[in-house]
């Protein structure tokens, strides 16, 4: 038995409680696989922000484009930590190796006179404001709706139940055609809309284009299609006689 003195018990020693010895030690508790995620985690998700920054803030398209594919590959390392390599590879593949690199090679040989689009930029000033206000206030509404819904928070950031033999590119896709079926194909949809509105758009009747006729092609005979002349010494031949 331990004499007590003064309303408090005097412990053992190996019980008595440590106090802190400095904000090193509390910060990297844990071991270190869960030290070295958290360093990677924090040095890709820097890298992010300031290539998100960049991508805004960079006075050449070109620039733009090439810090948007160095925050795709350090977004695509956010998601190797937390362990979704399928989503990785995707964000890789389908942003970097296509979207980015479309933009890049658009922005390139269309060779916009960003310039006169900046001309103007002060006329729509106070409506970019407005519409940045706007947006601001939904996600603060959001971000409030998340932080004090009725939703416990562990039933939020609560894993899905991993089936047994199934990797994480199979879960994932059993998840998708499974519960979120619905929303997956809608999303298919609007997509393969926009795409259909983007070709009608640059889809333009210009003239004095040439425009390919299968029909007409397919029906052209020898007769039609080649003309023999017999130039005299001296004269030229009107090449565009023969074209029908």
């Amino acid at each position: 038995m331990w004499a007590m003195h003064g309303g408090n018990a005097r412990l053992p020693p190996s019980r008595r409680a440590s106090k802190p010895r400095g904000v090193s030690k509390r910060f990297f508790r844990g071991s270190p696989r869960h030290v070295v995620q958290a360093v990677i985690f924090y040095i890709l998700a820097a890298v992010v922000t300031l290539s998100a920054a960049m991508v805004i803030s960079a006075r050449n398209p070109v620039h733009s484009v090439l810090w948007l594919i160095l925050a795709f590959f350090n977004a695509a390392g956010l998601f190797l930590v937390i362990g979704a390599e399928f989503l990785a590879m995707v964000l890789v593949i389908v942003y970097v190796g296509a979207v980015a690199v479309l933009f890049l090679f658009v922005v390139m040989m269309l060779d916009i006179d960003f310039s006169s689009l900046r001309a103007g930029f002060l006329n729509y000033l106070p409506l970019s404001m407005l519409l940045g206000g706007i947006l601001a206030v939904e996600l603060i509404l959001v971000a409030g709706a998340w932080s004090f819904g009725d939703l416990a928070l562990e039933a939020r950031t609560a894993p899905v139940a991993a089936k047994a033999g199934l990797s994480n590119t199979q879960a994932l896709g059993t998840l998708l055609y499974t519960d979120y079926v619905f929303i997956f194909q809608a999303a298919g949809l609007i997509l393969l809309t926009a795409m259909i509105g983007a070709i009608v758009l640059t889809h333009r009747t210009r003239e004095g284009v040439k425009r390919q006729s299968v029909e007409r092609q397919t029906a052209r005979t020898p007769e039609a299609a080649v003309a023999l002349e017999r130039p005299t010494i001296g004269q030229g031949v009107d090449t565009d006689a023969g074209v029908r």
